[in-house]
C-alpha cells in the first residue's frame, strides 16, 4: 500500500518479537518516541491497529499477527534483492551495448573485449555495427549505451571523447608500382572501389579528393571493407581504406599500400547521451575504449571535449 515503507514494517517486526517499544528502539538505533511515531504512521496507512500493550509487554493483535506472516518474508525478500544488485553496484554484471563501424568492430575490439570478459566475466557486452549516421541514431533512441564513432559528429546531445586517429592510405593490387606518396590526381583515374556513400569515412575521403579539386568516380561502392580488399587484391580496383584494416594483407604482399598525400587519417571518438548515466560497467566499457591507443596502433586523438556524463553507482 501507497505509503507503507519498509523501515515500518522492521520497526513493527522488532516491535512484535521484543514486545518492547524501548528494546526495539535500542536495536534500531533509534529514540523510543520515533518507533512509536512509526508504528501509529503504519498503523494509520493500513487501518487498523496492530500493537496492543498488555500490562508492561506490547503484543500484536489479530491483524498484527496476521502482517507478521508476510512482514517478515517482505524484509527477507529486499533483502535478497538487495544482494543481487549488489553486483550490479560493483560493475561485475550487467549489459553494455555498444555500436560502431565494421572495421573498428574487426581491427580494435576483439582484445578489448576479451580483457573486459576476463576482468569483468558477468557483465554482458552486445555490439552493433552500422554507419556512423546510424549507430548515432540508435545512440540517441537509448538502443546502445556508447558508442565509437567517425568524426565529424554533430549535435549537442553527445559527449565526445576523440581517441583514436586512424591513418587512411591507397590499396592498390598486388604488383602495381606506386610513388612513395599517393595523390588525388593519380587516384581520380583508376578504377575506385569506395566506401558507399553517406558514410563517415566516405564523407572524409570525398572531402579529402575535393580539397585537391578531384570527384572520385568509383566504380563499385561497398559497405564491407573487407570485400573491397578482396576486389583490390583481386586486380578488379584501387581503393582508400583505413590502414588499420589493410595492413596484415600489405604484409602478405595481397595488396600494395602507399600513404596518401597530402596525408589522411579519420578519427574515431567515444560518442555518449550527455544525459546517460555510467554505471561501474558503462565506466569500465568507456574507459577501455578511451585507452585504445595505449596499445602503440595510434597516438591518441585530441583530448576530449564536453561535460562527462554522469556517473552513477
Amino acid at each position: 500500500m501507497k505509503g507503507v515503507t519498509l523501515d515500518q514494517l522492521r520497526t513493527f517486526c522488532d516491535v512484535a518479537a521484543l514486545g518492547s517499544f524501548s528494546a526495539a528502539a535500542e536495536r534500531a538505533g533509534l529514540t523510543q518516541p520515533a518507533v512509536s511515531l512509526q508504528i501509529r504512521m503504519l498503523e494509520r496507512r493500513l487501518g487498523v491497529r496492530l500493537i496492543e500493550r498488555l500490562g508492561r509487554r506490547a503484543q500484536p493483535t489479530p491483524a498484527g499477527r496476521d502482517l507478521l506472516l508476510h512482514a517478515g518474508r517482505i524484509g527477507d525478500e529486499f533483502a535478497e534483492a538487495l544482494a543481487a544488485l549488489a553486483p550490479h553496484r560493483a560493475g561485475t554484471v550487467g549489459r553494455v551495448r555498444i555500436g560502431t563501424g565494421a572495421t573498428a568492430c574487426i581491427y580494435l575490439l576483439p582484445s578489448l573485449l576479451r580483457a573486459l570478459r576476463r576482468r569483468l566475466p558477468g557483465l554482458e557486452i552486445t555490439v552493433e555495427t552500422g554507419n556512423t549516421d546510424v549507430i548515432l541514431d540508435r545512440l540517441a533512441a537509448n538502443a546502445l549505451d556508447v558508442a565509437l564513432a567517425t568524426l565529424p559528429i554533430s549535435g549537442r546531445s553527445f559527449h565526445l571523447g576523440p581517441v583514436y586517429e586512424d591513418e587512411l592510405v591507397a590499396v592498390a593490387p598486388p604488383g602495381t608500382a606506386l610513388p612513395p606518396r599517393v595523390g588525388a590526381a593519380l587516384l581520380a583515374d583508376k578504377p575506385l572501389v569506395l566506401y558507399e556513400a553517406g558514410g563517415s569515412t566516405r564523407r572524409v575521403i570525398d572531402r579529402w579528393f575535393a580539397r585537391a579539386g578531384r570527384t572520385p568516380k568509383p566504380v563499385m561502392e561497398l559497405g564491407s571493407v573487407e570485400a573491397i580488399k578482396e576486389l583490390v587484391g583481386a586486380g578488379l580496383g584501387w581503393a582508400v581504406l583505413p590502414r588499420l584494416a589493410v595492413s596484415a594483407a600489405e604484409g602478405r604482399g595481397r595488396v600494395v599500400v602507399r600513404p596518401l598525400s597530402p596525408r589522411l587519417s579519420r578519427t574515431l571518438a567515444v560518442v555518449l547521451r550527455r544525459d546517460k548515466r555510467l554505471d561501474r560497467g558503462l565506466r569500465a566499457v568507456v574507459d577501455a575504449l578511451s585507452g585504445l591507443a595505449s596499445d602503440g596502433v595510434s597516438a591518441p586523438a585530441r583530448r576530449p571535449r564536453g561535460a562527462a556524463p554522469r556517473t552513477g553507482g
